[in-house]
């Protein structure tokens, strides 16, 4: 290896990729190439980064696979900051099964950690836990290990554990301090932001305030009657009933919820469920039937019992009935919860992390983007999606180990 090889790899592991460029700038051999990809990346132009992570994969010799595989792992990490999260997968792992037949633990505990973050993002939480069971963060150094840390966290907040969150997020804070890396170090700040903004609203007994992370958590486990807006879902104790199938059932258990102890008059409840301005006898009519049909569902956690007005909830056990709704409300919140990361996401990305078909999110994307909630840029196959003002920060972008010269 080349003593510029060395010297632009050291940079780039840095975080310095400007002073990588200078040294294999005006180089075109298959190492150079390759650093000058993911330098260009960590300056933000990813489509010359594949270009060239790219041209050096084919430029490298069959005899050269670890090479080869260190550019593939390169450009997985491209596709994930450009939410390009419909990449082959299939090729990510064949890189990180031969780095690994290879000896080379380093890049492929990092292709184990994108792969994690993919999953992460499209919401496979049990695949991303084990994917990250079988990395060893022990031997890792200090970039690699807070990178670690960062998976472990996203995954603890996710599971509504912030304690464990809050340890791996200080692990990784001490390891991007020892990494010297400012990107690092303000992805982990961005990350902790999590912990310390609102995940969501409690409302019950005419009042709403927001909620932290850490005091959802406190709710999970607390013996009150919680109508859940995030699953769709009435839950007290360890008693779980789904609404999620039935959005008329969740709409009148909401209303519910939100009245208690006291009750709902059966005109509002045609409005909340059936979007009645009048409740006429066919509205009330399909009102009892469909409060019958919540009574049998809710049977073991709570009654529902008739008054003058309307409908009251009657909680069995719990003495408390709370509500539990997303931070913002609208019609399209999902989308915009997904671009509040800042990063710019194509449609056919946030299909996949939602669920979803494309166009269903191509037609919730239009009312926002006219009413100035969401911009586009690029056209066609190359159309991205973001959130005015851009906000957080982008991953390094790095890989932990100079590649060899050819």
């Amino acid at each position: 290896m080349d003593s510029l090889i060395t010297a632009a790899a050291l940079a780039l592991a840095a975080g310095d990729p400007l002073g990588a460029l200078d040294r294999v700038a005006l180089r075109e051999d298959a190492p150079a190439l390759a650093l000058r990809g993911i330098a260009m990346a960590q300056l933000g132009d990813l489509d010359r980064a594949k270009l060239l992570l790219r041209r050096a994969a084919r430029a490298f010799s069959p005899r050269e696979a670890v090479a080869r595989a260190r550019c593939v792992v390169a450009e997985a990490e491209i596709a994930l900051v450009s939410r390009d999260l419909g990449w082959p997968a299939k090729a990510l792992d064949a890189a990180r099964t031969t780095l690994e037949k290879h000896d080379d633990r380093l890049n492929a505990a990092h292709a184990g950690h994108l792969k994690v973050r993919r999953l992460l993002l499209i919401g496979r939480l049990d695949e991303a836990e084990h994917v990250l069971a079988g990395l060893d963060p022990t031997p890792l150094p200090p970039a690699a290990r807070a990178a670690h840390e960062l998976a472990v966290a996203g995954i603890a907040m996710r599971r509504l554990r912030t304690r464990p969150a809050r340890a791996a997020l200080e692990w990784a804070r001490n390891a991007a301090r020892q990494a010297g890396i400012p990107g690092l170090m303000a992805e982990v700040d961005s990350a902790s932001l999590a912990l310390e903004t609102p995940a969501a609203r409690l409302i019950g007994q005419g009042t709403e305030r927001p909620l932290l992370l850490e005091e959802v958590e406190a709710l999970q486990a607390s013996p009150a009657l919680v109508v859940d807006a995030f699953r769709y879902a009435v839950r007290a104790g360890d008693g779980t009933v789904s609404l999620a199938s039935r959005p008329v059932l969740f709409a009148l258990a909401r209303a519910l919820a939100e009245a208690w102890p006291g009750d709902v008059s059966r005109e509002e409840l045609v409005a909340r469920a059936f979007g009645g301005k009048h409740a006429d006898e066919s509205h009330r009519a399909r009102l009892r039937v469909e409060i019958g049909r919540l009574r049998a569902e809710l049977a073991a956690l709570a009654d529902i019992n008739a008054t003058k007005r309307g409908f009251a909830l009657a909680p069995r056990q719990a003495r408390a009935v709370m509500v539990l709704a997303r931070p913002i409300e609208e019609r399209h919140a999902a989308v915009l919860a997904l671009l509040a990361d800042g990063e710019a996401w194509s449609s056919s990305a946030l299909a996949l992390a939602l669920g979803t078909g494309q166009r269903s999110v191509q037609r919730a994307l239009e009312p926002l983007a006219e009413a100035g909630k969401v911009q586009s840029f690029g056209h066609g196959r190359a159309r991205r999606w973001m959130t005015p003002p851009v906000a957080g920060f982008t991953t390094t972008l790095l890989l932990p180990a100079p590649l060899p010269n050819s």
